[in-house]
C-alpha cells in the first residue's frame, strides 16, 4: 500500500477529490443542456463507475494507513466521514446509469417509445432535482473528509509565521 515510500491513499485521494465532484456536475449538466447529453451519453455512467471503483480502494488504503499512525480523535473523524461517502458514489452511479438509459431509450427525438411532451417535462425537472441534491451530497462529503483529513495532518504541525533567517535590528 506505498508507492516510493508514500502511502497510496495519500496519492490516490486527489483522484477522488477531483472525479467525484466532476462527476456530479456532469449528471448536473445531463438533463440542464442537451448539448453536454449528446457529447457526455455514456462517458458520465463511466466516470460515476469508476469512482465506484476506486473510493473502496481509497477506503482501503486509509484502513491501511489509519493502522500505522498513532490514533487520534482528528483521524477517527476523518475515517468516519471517509466511510459515508460509499453510499453516495453508489447512489451516484445508479443515478447516472438510470439517466443514462432514459435519454438513450427514451427521450430521443428518433425513439418509437418517446413519452409525450409533458412527461419528458417532467422527467427532466425529476432528474435535474435529483441530479442536483447528488451533487450537493456528493461534493459536500467530499470537502468534508477532506477538510477533515488536511485538519488530522496539518493542525497544530507549523508554525504560521515564517521563520526569520536572520534577527531584525532594531533601531
Amino acid at each position: 500500500m506505498e508507492v516510493n515510500g508514500l502511502p497510496l491513499h495519500v496519492l490516490l485521494v486527489h483522484f477522488v477529490v477531483v472525479l467525484v465532484p466532476l462527476t456530479a456536475i456532469a449528471a448536473v449538466l445531463v438533463p440542464i443542456w442537451p448539448a453536454a447529453r449528446r457529447r457526455l451519453g455514456i462517458v458520465v455512467p463511466l466516470l460515476a463507475l469508476a469512482d465506484l471503483i476506486l473510493v473502496p480502494v481509497v477506503m482501503s488504503a486509509g484502513e491501511w494507513l489509519m493502522a500505522r499512525v498513532p490514533a487520534t480523535p482528528l483521524i477517527q473523524e476523518h475515517a468516519a466521514l471517509g466511510r459515508m461517502l460509499l453510499p453516495w458514489v453508489i447512489a451516484l452511479f445508479v443515478f447516472t446509469v438510470v439517466q443514462w438509459a432514459w435519454f438513450f431509450f427514451f427521450d430521443r427525438p428518433d425513439s418509437p417509445r418517446r413519452p409525450s411532451a409533458v412527461v419528458r417535462r417532467i422527467a427532466i425537472v425529476v432528474l435535474t432535482v435529483l441530479a442536483l441534491v447528488l451533487a450537493v451530497g456528493t461534493t459536500v462529503e467530499v470537502v468534508l473528509i477532506g477538510e477533515a483529513g488536511s485538519r488530522a495532518i496539518w493542525q497544530n504541525s507549523f508554525s504560521p509565521d515564517p521563520i526569520q533567517s536572520s534577527p531584525t535590528p532594531t533601531p
